[in-house]
């Protein structure tokens, strides 16, 4: 009898304990879970902070105001033969004042003022005008243009009156001169579309990002001419057709290393090899896609190899079983099933190399490139480097347009991203 209760106790004992290291790893898992979730947590916070700011700064990019003035086209003013040399700014501010009932200072201190408010476009676009319509001169025409850079920045709320007058270049009675105007109605807030029909301006209130969305677009035709291809056939030879040996074995290791290589030594290499000894155009799309095309090789190469190790070895047996060549059944039959882990690898690629400065900056696409280019070998620029001219720009106007540039940047690299999950969840098959 008191052997059965020894042996009940023992076994209750065991049972306690046992429940307790049930209760433990219970314990330690829910932990592990809520770590992970803290992890997260974390991870989303730092991103939405990093993702506000950026928003919070640059959209007011997105929007911009115009003022409609009426211009009398004085024509003591304005020569006949050679429209453009008037001064048009000038002759508007005083006009202006005149409407608001301002007296100008004798030495012009205050058309001066005015002429602040206005964006230098406005000689254009009236020389254009008077030049296609000389009949023009004499009369009294309806003139848009877009306003300064300072006047954008005081009604966006960038510029305000708490700042002391003396550490701000818009002065009171601007400010008093661009709320007339606004409560007139001829000025106006309207969608920026210049910020993306211009190129890149040294008049923040006329700079765009087409250019470098242009150039960005040649480079990438030209990294993945090259790159993808060119990593594609690399890796289906070291997978499917190289012999394991040590000479194999050291150029899997370098590939595997040339991933992590940091982007500034192909820019170093990009200057040495194709600028330096080949003699190609500087700060050219041809340059930054070959640099670019070099730097995504390792990735591409490394995706690919992944995709056909994926593939099972019953589909490389059956197609040889029946007869295929070796060549027949990697370009037949293995390469179409791994083809959805190449597409995602290679796209990719394609968006990290699009959102790459340093080997930009070396080949010297940091240089002000106005105007729109269309060809591969004429100096462009690139949204990476003009978000890095705009950010180091002393104009406060370009900081906004800077984050605008980054929203847009961003973009493109989430669109490429999701068009790789896309495809690998079309095409992917599940064995």
């Amino acid at each position: 009898m008191t052997d059965a209760v020894s042996q009940t106790g023992a076994v209750s004992a065991r049972t306690q304990k046992l429940q307790a290291r049930l209760k433990s790893r219970y314990a330690r898992e829910a932990r592990f879970k809520w770590a992970g979730r803290g992890a997260i947590a974390v991870a989303l916070v730092f991103l939405a902070v990093l993702l506000g700011s950026i928003v919070m700064q640059g959209y007011t990019a997105f929007y911009a105001h115009t003022v409609t003035l009426p211009v009398y086209m004085d024509p003591a003013r304005i020569d006949r033969a050679y429209p453009q040399g008037a001064n048009y700014e000038l002759m508007v501010a005083e006009q202006q004042l005149a409407r608001m009932g301002v007296v100008d200072d004798a030495d012009g201190t205050k058309a001066d003022a005015m002429r602040k408010l206005l964006s230098s476009e406005l000689k254009f676009i009236s020389a254009d005008r008077i030049r296609s319509q000389p009949g023009l001169i004499g009369k009294t025409l309806p003139i848009a243009s877009p306003l300064s850079d300072d006047a954008e920045m005081y009604l966006k709320g960038k510029i305000t009156r708490a700042t002391p007058e003396d550490q701000r270049r818009v002065s009171n009675q601007q400010m008093e001169w661009l709320d007339a105007m606004k409560k007139d109605g001829v000025i106006r807030a309207h969608f920026n579309t210049a910020m993306f029909t211009n190129g890149d301006s040294t008049q923040p209130e006329l700079a765009g990002v087409l250019g470098a969305v242009i150039g960005s677009a040649l480079m990438l035709m030209v990294t993945a001419i090259i790159a993808i291809p060119v990593g594609v056939f690399a890796a289906v030879w070291l997978e499917e057709y190289a012999p394991r040996n040590k000479l194999t074995a050291i150029i899997e290791v370098n590939i595997n290393n040339l991933a992590a290589v940091p982007s500034i030594v192909y820019g170093l290499l990009g200057l040495a090899l194709f600028i330096n000894f080949l003699h190609l155009p500087r700060a050219s799309p041809m340059v930054g896609g070959l640099v670019l095309a070099l730097m995504a090789l390792p990735t591409i190469i490394i995706a690919t190899r992944s995709a056909l190790k994926a593939v099972p070895p019953s589909i490389r047996e059956a197609a040889l079983a029946m007869g295929a060549s070796r060549t027949q059944t990697v370009f037949q039959h293995v390469l179409p099933l791994a083809m959805p882990g190449v597409m995602t690898g290679s796209i990719i690629a394609m968006a990290h190399a699009l959102g790459e400065t340093a080997p930009l900056l070396l080949i010297g696409m940091i240089s002000f490139v106005p105007g729109i280019t269309a060809a591969i070998d004429a100096p462009a620029g690139a949204l990476p480097s003009l978000i890095y001219i705009w950010e180091n720009a002393s104009e406060r106007a370009f900081h906004e347009r800077t984050a605008a540039a980054i929203l847009v940047l961003l973009a493109f690299m989430i669109v490429m991203n999701a068009a790789a999950i896309v495809v690998r969840r079309r095409f992917e098959r599940r064995w």
